[in-house]
């Protein structure tokens, strides 16, 4: 499987003309820095500097998700008719304005705007870079030999959490000078970006699409056709379970360190220990969850995310272990990174099947959307239960029962809509 379709018997014809994988995955592991060099401290910021309470920082976070994963569907068509070069400059110089939009916000609606600035850079890049890793594999493996070994999105997860150890470690040495300075520092390495793709990614021709989009694109016919697909709508519904759970990571994972006493400064460790694990882990599992096949990874993946919130939700009613602060967000965040490891890259993997021929972009982009409808839906209701789990009691484990229930779901249901091979 792979973001386009090459047709056989005609390697030639792609053969030389997109950028090369490390390229790519050193796009990724760039991103990620000028990323988690940010948000991770954004709500950390906006409730220490500003005083703002966990409903409006769950707006702003979910608003930021939704206008990045919502608005894939419409950068994953972009990318298919226009090229990949230029949404991939085009999302780096936005999210380079979203950065400035924060660096200078002082109140709700300034946060909200430039959160959703970022969120569409982010929609305008990844699909674009998704659609040619996609590509970048079709050309390294060919179409022998695919179920053998790991995909290149399993790569693309690996470099994106070495990004994600540099980018907290970068935030919290800038966040001692302020906010401000992580924000302009993250706008300086993707305004570097836009003229690494400039120089290095293939341009397009007078129709707006690369030779790789011309393989896969017959004149732009199905650009749509996800939409129609009611098996993929469903299928991306239930994935988009795991950026809501994964997005906890920045909006419930705070509220758990303040209540288990570890307190906020141990945010950056948690990221960077969620990094390490992942970057670890994330190649073998890919090529064990490829050896027990797709149904069983993501259900596995999903109850494994149940597992683990409801193993916090349980902790949240009691005090903290004395000498083990960090202990029950250990477990939730292991729990979390072992389940999207067998998630992810089996679902990217996946939409190939679901294309089957037409332009891949879209339907990375839809599976995004739904995603951030669900981050932006699940947020906006976890927001008010996240209020009263700051400390111990029954109410602060209503969150995590919530997620374990969805993260269950998806588990049990997912499997119905995978495609045969």
């Amino acid at each position: 499987m792979s973001g386009t379709r090459v047709l056989a018997g005609e390697p030639d014809r792609v053969q030389g003309t997109g950028p090369a994988p490390g390229l790519l995955l050193a796009s990724q592991l760039i991103f990620n820095v000028g990323f988690f060099s940010v948000v991770p401290f954004l709500a950390v910021s906006m409730r220490g500097d500003f005083g703002m309470g966990a409903l409006a920082i769950g707006v702003v976070l979910g608003a930021r998700t939704f206008a990045q994963q919502g608005m894939f569907l419409i950068g994953g068509v972009l990318a298919d008719r226009w090229g990949a070069r230029r949404l991939m400059v085009s999302g780096t110089l936005v999210r380079v304005a979203g950065y400035l939009v924060l660096a200078w916000a002082a109140d709700f609606p300034s946060f909200l705007a430039g959160a959703i600035i970022t969120g569409v850079g982010g929609a305008l890049f990844s699909p674009a870079l998704e659609s040619l890793v996609g590509t970048a594999r079709s050309m390294e493996t060919g179409n022998a030999g695919t179920r053998a070994k790991p995909t290149l999105f399993a790569l693309l997860v690996i470099f994106g959490e070495i990004g994600a150890v540099a980018g907290p470690v970068l935030g919290a040495l800038l966040l001692g000078v302020g906010i401000d300075a992580a924000l302009l520092a993250g706008a300086a390495i993707f305004a570097v970006m836009a003229l690494v793709f400039l120089r290095w990614i293939p341009g397009t021709d007078a129709g707006g699409q690369t030779a790789i989009s011309r393989v896969g694109n017959r004149e732009g016919a199905g650009t749509w056709a996800c939409l129609r697909e009611r098996r993929f709508v469903l299928f991306a519904s239930f994935y988009a379970v795991n950026l809501l759970a994964y997005n906890q990571l920045y909006l419930g994972l705070p509220v758990e360190l303040e209540r288990s006493g570890a307190g906020v400064g141990a945010l950056a460790g948690v990221f960077v220990y969620v990094s390490l694990l992942t970057v670890a882990l994330q190649w073998p599992i890919a090529g064990f969850m490829r050896r027990v096949g797709d149904k069983t990874a993501l259900s596995l993946g999903f109850s494994v995310q149940a597992v683990g919130f409801l193993l916090l939700a349980v902790l949240a009613t009691r005090e903290a272990p004395e000498g083990a602060s960090l202990a029950p967000a250990a477990l939730m965040v292991t729990a979390l990174a072992l389940g999207h490891m067998c998630v992810t890259p089996t679902a990217l993997g996946l939409v190939a099947g679901f294309a089957n021929g037409h332009p891949a972009g879209a339907y990375y982009g839809l599976l995004a959307t739904c995603g951030g409808l669900a981050v932006l839906a699940g947020n906006a209701l976890l927001g008010p239960l996240y209020e009263h789990a700051y400390l111990p009691s029954l109410a602060a484990a209503a969150p995590w029962a919530a997620l374990a229930l969805l993260a269950a779901t998806s588990a049990v249901a997912i499997r119905r809509f995978v495609p045969g091979h």
